[in-house]
């Protein structure tokens, strides 16, 4: 009698990259949606766990583009055993998302000398969740609407105060935006250039995940020479999802860049190339994420 057919690593792999390609190629950026949602949580959040923990890295941009798809209003997504926990059910006939779960396993093995050495082998694990809004009979407050949010003038000066305390070298005047490695600083237009306050926000965010390449920092490198090359396109699209992890955090919305609309074709390249860099690329965009919030308590 045959095993049933368990889906390999790579083929997890493929599935994943195969949805966010088939996003690209429709012209849509699963990890930007300028959304108001009507939640408690907040206009804009990360996709959360049913105990409030945020999600990271790939499994935002899985569920991010899953809420999108479907409508979904509520940022909370849950295990089917967990809403048997919580009492409640999911409704019959309801599909779920797929998020991922990565680790190792550690093994001893007899190498060639006759002696253990043990072996750290990665492994690549999915598991099935469900928006709160297929659920039934949960607690109250996972279906709560939203109340009032601080002014935006506060959000606002919270995002000014998020990226000063980078420790940025951020500097303003004319009409481009980008991160210059060697001179190592971050130039941006004037405030008053850009279309709304959200979209400087989103702007810097994308250029301070830049930053975090540089060699004293996170020293990320792919190979990059000229612009437009393929080490170019893969951190475009670090700095893409960065910024997205970053102005979920911050509570800004992130819409898509007309600048950046070139870079679609480069990362539909890529990924057709590498199943796994899209893995990569949202790995990269957390550690950035998380060095730009670290440095709010040990600023330079």
């Amino acid at each position: 009698m045959s095993r049933p057919h368990d889906p390999s690593r790579p083929d997890l792999y493929s599935r994943v990259t195969a949805a966010i390609v088939a996003d690209l190629e429709r012209g849509v950026r699963p990890w930007t949606k300028p959304w108001s949602a009507k939640h408690l949580a907040g206009r804009i959040s990360r996709p959360l766990r049913s105990t409030g923990e945020p999600y990271s890295g790939i499994n935002v941009i899985l569920l991010w583009a899953e809420a999108t798809a479907r409508g979904y209003a509520a940022p909370i997504w849950i295990t089917f055993r967990q809403a048997l926990a919580l009492g409640a059910h999911v409704r019959k006939g309801e599909h779920g998302a797929i998020v991922v779960y990565a680790n190792r396993l550690h093994r001893t093995e007899t190498g060639a000398d006759g002696d253990d050495v043990e072996r750290a082998i990665p492994f690549l694990k999915a598991y099935t969740v469900f928006n709160v809004e297929q659920v039934e009979g949960l607690p109250a407050h996972f279906y709560a609407s939203e109340t009032p949010q601080l002014d935006p003038i506060q959000r606002i000066a919270h995002a000014d105060a998020f990226f000063a305390a980078t420790g940025a070298d951020i500097r303003h005047g004319g009409d481009q935006a980008y991160y210059a490695l060697h001179p190592d600083y971050v130039q941006l237009p004037p405030f008053e250039c850009f279309a709304d306050s959200e979209a400087y926000y989103a702007t810097l965010a994308h250029e301070c995940t830049h930053w975090t390449r540089h060699p004293t920092r996170l020293d990320r490198d792919f190979g990059r020479k000229r612009w437009g090359d393929e080490g170019y396109a893969r951190e475009e699209l670090v700095a893409e999802l960065g910024a997205a992890f970053l102005c979920a955090d911050l509570g800004l919305a992130l819409e898509p860049r007309a600048d950046h609309a070139s870079y679609l074709a480069s990362w539909l390249e890529v990924l057709a190339q590498d199943k796994r860099f899209i893995f990569t690329a949202a790995a990269h965009a957390q550690r950035a994420a998380d060095f730009l919030l670290a440095r709010q308590t040990h600023t330079a």
